[in-house]
This record gives structure tokens, C-alpha cells and sequence, in this order.
């Protein structure tokens, strides 16, 4: 019974919790929807998510378009079929590691980021000054994130799929001797309209997941320094489980769909 009493506590309280977020996700959308939208607001995160998030998500794709072409190469050459490895790295990054890498690293950088300004602000009181002031913190902190996250990670995410795929081209033309005419080709004839959207796709939602998640454990936060940083660790946390089960999810559902 005392386990049964525990696990339907944390279930209630997972219910709660994917509550509290939905509600948040969908006041967001109203006050998007029917409020002036501060576009310097929204320039000046889309330079703090976006253009800031550049040079790290460069090193980490073109690590793994690297690492990957090495990988694959290693057992292609032992079938004879070098050649397809440029089509294994596009469909790859395209399909999977760009939008899913991409996110994980804006979730630990941004997210991280959003839950730490707004749970100092909350718990200096800020943000009660700003519903003294008549201001919604929703219209006034959320919104402008939300919208600079899910316009620069589809953006990076595409970002990030050339740059991997550009590590798979070092390796295969300097390292193992493929023609650069051939690779090329290799790597946009495979493609599909259906690849390229599915990556983007899920970027969405991923970018979905990290602003909601990290907005709402920043307007949760309580304990002065320490719940900040509480707070900022549970919004990493949650946003990389969401993002990879997400993932799952959709990967499923492109693949029996289309």
C-alpha cells in the first residue's frame, strides 16, 4: 500500500505539473495572439537564443558530422559501399542529430538561461512589481522568448545541418578519397522533402519545450539564491527529457505516417 500511495503521488503530481505548463503554454498564445508585440524585445533574445548559440553549435556539428563519417565509414569500407556514407550523414543530421543535438545544446545555454533570469526576478520580487505596474509578466517576459526561441532554433537547426554535413564532406573527400562531385551528389539526391520537414518539425517542438519549460520553473522559483539554482537545474533536466521523448514520439509517427 505505501508503494501504491507513493506512486499515485507522483503521478498526481506529474498531472499537476503537465498541467500548470499547458495552461502557461496556452496564456502565452493569447497574449500572442491578441497583444502588441514588442519586436525590440523580441530582436534583442533572438540575438541572445540564436546568433549567441552560433559558435557552439557549429563545434558541436561539425564534431558530429566528423565523428559520424568516421563511424560509418568504418564499417562501409568493409562492404564496399564508401560512397554512401555522404547519404548517411545528410538523411542523419537532417532527420535526427541536427534539430535533436541542436536543442539539447540551446536547452543546457537558454533554457538554463530563461529559468535563471526570471527565477531572480521572482524571487526579488520583480516580477510583482511589474503586476503593480498593470504590466502581464506573461505578455511582458514570456512571449518575447517564446517567439525568438521558435523562430532561431528551426534557423540553427538548419544551421546546424550544413555545418554537419560539411564535416562528413572533409572526411570523406580528404580522408577517404571520395570524388567532391560524387559526395555532393550523394548527399542532396537521397534527400526528401519529407527529411527536411520532419527536422524542422520537431525543432518546433523543441523549441516549444525549452521556452515553456524554462519560463515556467523560472515563475515557480522560490528560496532566494538556492531555488534559483534549483530551478535552473530541474529546467535543463526536464527539458532534455521532453526533448528526447518528443523526439521519439515524432520520429514514430513520420515513420508510420509517411
Amino acid at each position: 500500500m505505501d508503494i501504491t500511495s507513493r506512486f499515485g503521488k507522483r503521478l498526481l503530481a506529474f498531472f499537476n505539473y503537465m498541467g500548470a505548463v499547458s495552461v502557461l503554454f496556452y496564456q502565452t498564445l493569447f497574449w500572442m495572439f491578441t497583444s502588441r508585440i514588442r519586436k525590440n524585445h523580441i530582436l534583442d533574445q533572438m540575438n541572445k537564443i540564436g546568433v549567441s548559440s552560433l559558435p557552439i553549435v557549429l563545434l558541436t556539428s561539425m564534431f558530429t558530422g566528423i565523428v559520424l563519417a568516421l563511424q560509418s565509414a568504418y564499417q562501409m569500407q568493409k562492404i564496399s559501399a564508401t560512397l554512401y556514407i555522404a547519404s548517411l550523414v545528410a538523411l542523419s543530421m537532417t532527420r535526427e542529430l541536427g534539430p535533436v543535438l541542436t536543442a539539447l545544446v540551446v536547452a543546457g545555454r537558454v533554457g538554463a538561461s530563461i529559468t535563471a533570469e526570471l527565477g531572480t526576478m521572482k524571487v526579488t520580487e520583480q516580477i510583482d512589481a511589474l503586476e503593480t505596474l498593470a504590466a502581464n509578466p506573461i505578455q511582458y517576459l514570456v512571449v518575447p522568448r517564446f517567439l525568438a526561441t521558435v523562430i532561431m532554433l528551426p534557423l540553427l537547426t538548419v544551421y546546424a545541418d550544413f555545418i554537419g554535413m560539411f564535416g562528413g564532406y572533409l572526411v570523406g573527400v580528404y580522408k577517404l578519397g571520395i570524388s567532391h562531385s560524387i559526395y555532393i551528389r550523394m548527399t542532396y539526391e537521397p534527400l526528401m522533402f519529407k527529411d527536411i520537414f520532419s527536422g524542422l518539425f520537431k525543432s518546433v517542438i523543441f523549441a516549444i519545450i525549452i521556452s515553456i519549460i524554462g519560463c515556467y520553473e523560472g515563475f515557480r522559483t522560490e528560496g532566494g539564491a538556492e531555488g534559483v539554482g534549483r530551478s535552473t537545474t530541474l529546467s535543463v533536466v526536464i527539458s532534455f527529457i521532453l526533448i528526447i521523448a518528443s523526439d521519439c514520439l515524432f520520429t514514430a509517427i513520420f515513420y508510420f505516417a509517411f
